[in-house]
This record gives structure tokens, C-alpha cells and sequence, in this order.
């Protein structure tokens, strides 16, 4: 492993995602009625509840507003949630300033150029393996998984692991 992604990775205390791409596949169902479906990894969602059993913080800033994206927030117990965010960046170095955070400290995964502004100013980045060329291109890890596919849950791993942090369950979870 690279020693700069595993040095930056013992800094983390903010696990940032995005979603259309990154939690999902970046793949939208509509219904006959029009109603808009989207697709969760649960192993995801267990990389998630991981970080919060370590400790580290999470947030989504996405630039969709959907209720699909806030009851996944809400059942993951995510309180930091951005939505309609048209600045990813700017997003970010709000949301750093309102936790007190320095940028040192944040992960961002990400997978679209839109993203990349945010990727560049994160102390660790990262992207799925199906991420656009431009975003694999700036990022300091790049997972072998696809969005919405276990992406999210390798990154996570990956920085319990440099943390030296569980990647397990307590049994009294």
C-alpha cells in the first residue's frame, strides 16, 4: 500500500460520500407512476455503521434532492446531509468549518467530475473502480469495487484497517 495513503488514512475523522455513482450504481428506476427507485449495497451500510463504531464522523453531499437519499441518511443515522449541493467544495468547506474540522482530517469518495473540486481539497481521496478517468486520475485510492457495489465499505476498511480499527462487529452490537 502506498505509505502516503496510509499515513493519510490514521488522520481521518470524517468519512465523506457522495451518491448517484459512488452508493449506488449511478443506474435511476422510475416506476410507471414516475416514481424514482435507487439501489443500496447493505455491505455499504455495514462499512458505514463500522466508522461509526470507530468513531469517525459521516456526511453525504450530493447533487440530487431526494427523498430516496434522505431515508437512507436517516437509516444509517447520517446527520451531516447536503443536498442539492451545486459546489461540492463549497459544500465541504462549510461543512468542515461547522464541525471544526481541518481538511487534513476529511475522506471524500467520490466518482463524476463533479466531485473532483471536493477530491482535490480532501486530506484522502477516493473513487470507485468504475469512477470517470478524470476522477480516477486525482485520487489517492481508487477501490477495486463499483459504486454502489462495495466501494464505499473498501475505502472505509481501508482507513479502520490504517487506524487500527475494528472491521468487525462487537458482539454486543
Amino acid at each position: 500500500m502506498d505509505k502516503n495513503v496510509t499515513e493519510k488514512s490514521t488522520l481521518i475523522k470524517l468519512f465523506v460520500m457522495d451518491v448517484d455513482g459512488t452508493l449506488t450504481n449511478g443506474k435511476v428506476f422510475y416506476s410507471a407512476n414516475g416514481e424514482e427507485l435507487k439501489i443500496f449495497s447493505i455491505r455499504d451500510g455495514m462499512g458505514i455503521e463500522l466508522l461509526k463504531l470507530a468513531g469517525i464522523d459521516l456526511a453525504i453531499i450530493t447533487s440530487e434532492n431526494s427523498n430516496i437519499v434522505k431515508a437512507r441518511a436517516s437509516k444509517l443515522n447520517i446527520k451531516n446531509l447536503i443536498l442539492g449541493s451545486r459546489n461540492k467544495k463549497k459544500s465541504l468547506l462549510e461543512l468542515a468549518d461547522s464541525l471544526e474540522l481541518n481538511l487534513e482530517s476529511i475522506a471524500y469518495i467520490g466518482d463524476d467530475v463533479n466531485d473532483i473540486p471536493a477530491l482535490e481539497i480532501a486530506g484522502l481521496s477516493a473513487c470507485p473502480s468504475d469512477a470517470t478517468d478524470e476522477v480516477k486520475k486525482i485520487c489517492d485510492f481508487v477501490s477495486v469495487k463499483q459504486g454502489g457495489n462495495g466501494a464505499v465499505r473498501d475505502f472505509a476498511e481501508l482507513i479502520l484497517i490504517n487506524q487500527n480499527k475494528s472491521i468487525t462487529l462487537p458482539e454486543n452490537w
